[in-house]
C-alpha cells in the first residue's frame, strides 16, 4: 500500500495529460486539430508502454538489457508503431525463452556443456528470476520436444522436474 502512495502523483499526472490531450481533441474545431491531439494521444501511449516495459524488464533485474530493448522497441515504434513494438517483445521473449529452456532441459538431462554455459552466464539469484521469467516457454518445450515425440512414437517418456532442476542449479551455482 504504501508502494501506490509513493507513485499516486505520477499515476495522476499520466491520466491528466491523457485526460488533456483527450479534452483537446474532442473540444477541437478543425478535423486537422483533432487529429493533431489524437496523433499526441497516441505518442504518449507509445511513451509509457515503452517506459513500462523498460521499468518491467528492470525489475527483473536485467537492466543493460532493458535500456537496449527500450532504445530498440522506441525506434519500432517510430518506424512501425505500436504492433511492431508488441511484435518486438513477444518475439524478444519467445527467442531467449526458447534457448534458456533448451539449456534447462539439457540441464535436466545432465549434460556437462549446459551445466557449464549457466555457470559461466548466471549467478542463483539471476538463474532464478530467468527461470521464473520463462516458466511457461520451459513446459511449452517440453510438451514439444518430449510429450510429443513419445506419444507419436510410442517411445518411453522422460519426466521434467522444474522443482528438481532449480535444486541442482542451486547446488551448480549456489
Amino acid at each position: 500500500m504504501n508502494q501506490l502512495r509513493e507513485y499516486r502523483y505520477l499515476i495522476v499526472i499520466i491520466f491528466a495529460i491523457f485526460g488533456i490531450l483527450l479534452t483537446g481533441a474532442y473540444f477541437s474545431q478543425t478535423f486537422t486539430e483533432q487529429r493533431t491531439y489524437l496523433d499526441l494521444f497516441m505518442l504518449m501511449g507509445a511513451l509509457l508502454f515503452v517506459f513500462s516495459a523498460l521499468v518491467a524488464v528492470s525489475i527483473m533485474g536485467f537492466s543493460s538489457f532493458a535500456i537496449y530493448l527500450s532504445v530498440f522497441v522506441s525506434a519500432v515504434i517510430a518506424m512501425y508503431g505500436i504492433e511492431g513494438a508488441l511484435l518486438v517483445i513477444s518475439m524478444t521473449y519467445l527467442l531467449w525463452g526458447l534457448v534458456f529452456s533448451i539449456e534447462v532441459l539439457l540441464v535436466d538431462n545432465d549434460v556437462e556443456s549446459a551445466i557449464d554455459w549457466f555457470k559461466s552466464r548466471y549467478t542463483f539469484e539471476t538463474f532464478k528470476r530467468e527461470y521464473y521469467a520463462f516458466y511457461p516457454m520451459m513446459y511449452l518445450l517440453y510438451i514439444l520436444i518430449e510429450l510429443l515425440p513419445s506419444l507419436l512414437h510410442r517411445e518411453q517418456l522422460k519426466r521434467f522436474s522444474p522443482q528438481q532442476v532449480l535444486e541442482k542449479m542451486w547446488e551448480v551455482l549456489g
